[in-house]
């Protein structure tokens, strides 16, 4: 199966992170393993050392084993001073380490967050809402769920942008935005599809429900130096078809919405139209 740049990007990204994540995760380990290992030395160095001493200060001995006993015993102390040196030249190098690991996690999570999406509002976007569209195809054909896809086109929406500004026009888009989130199930998908058009996959969801779905939407309007400025919206639907593609979907709704466009049906009528 032939992969487009956006969806090698998008998987690009999720391997990344999981890289990262595996490196804090075995830089984590090797943190403990250290300082496992480091207490387990010193103290064994301590106790030659507290035994040495004991041998030296008690019993008198001066030597054991052909060594003397206080240079065994200053030894032993510089070999604890420099380890312990070591360990924390160690764990400064592991944080260190750990720290530019966060800095690439953080990085690697804001990659992500624009491979799914948009900035302005929040939304998720086109490139990950195809991968999504397609996997809600192959559930609904094992299940035998509904699906429904619906494309949504702000009306005269250049107008906007030219009488008010593109502040404006963004505010409008981020107040929809929040509408079709409002206005939808956790299972739904909102996207922003591109410019001032948007799209919903309604998982599992009935015809009859579409309506329903849509009147939530109605009566919009953003506020503009103390105006209410109504925005209307076209929209076109398609019900997913046992053995159709996500483009076969796409391009119905697509079409249902620019006859809804062309003859001038509004949300004012909420019963959706179908071109088979």
């Amino acid at each position: 199966m032939n992969r487009t740049p956006d969806q090698i990007d998008q998987n690009n990204s999720a391997a990344a992170g999981a890289d990262i994540r595996g490196q804090v995760s075995r830089a984590e380990r090797r943190e403990m393993w250290a300082w496992g290992n480091a207490v387990v030395v010193i103290l064994g160095l301590t106790g030659g050392v507290v035994s040495l001493s004991v041998a030296l200060l008690l019993k008198g001995t001066q030597t054991i084993f052909g060594l003397n006993l206080k240079l065994a015993v200053y030894g032993l102390v510089c070999l604890v001073v420099l380890f312990t040196a070591h360990m924390i030249y160690q764990h400064l190098h592991l944080k260190k380490i750990k720290r530019a690991l966060a800095e690439q996690q953080i990085q690697a999570e804001v990659f992500r967050r624009l491979a799914m999406f948009d900035p302005l509002t929040g939304l998720f976007n086109r490139r990950f809402a195809e991968e999504r569209i397609r996997t809600e195809i192959a559930r609904s054909e094992r299940k035998g769920l509904t699906l429904i896809l619906v494309l949504l086109d702000l009306n005269d929406f250049k107008q906007v942008n030219d009488e008010y500004g593109h502040p404006v026009g963004d505010l409008v888009l981020k107040e929809f935005a929040k509408r079709l989130t409002q206005s939808t199930r956790a299972a739904d998908l909102a996207v922003r599809w591109g410019g001032d058009e948007f799209m919903l996959l309604l998982v599992d969801c009935q015809i009859t429900e579409l309506s329903t779905v849509l009147f939530r939407l109605h009566g919009f309007a953003v506020s503009v130096e103390g105006k209410d400025v109504p925005i209307s919206f076209c929209f076109g639907w398609k019900e997913f078809e046992p053995g159709k593609k996500m483009a076969d979907l796409i391009e119905c709704a697509d079409r249902n919405l620019y006859i809804n466009k062309a003859s001038k049906k509004h949300t004012g009528n909420l019963k959706p139209m179908l071109v088979s």
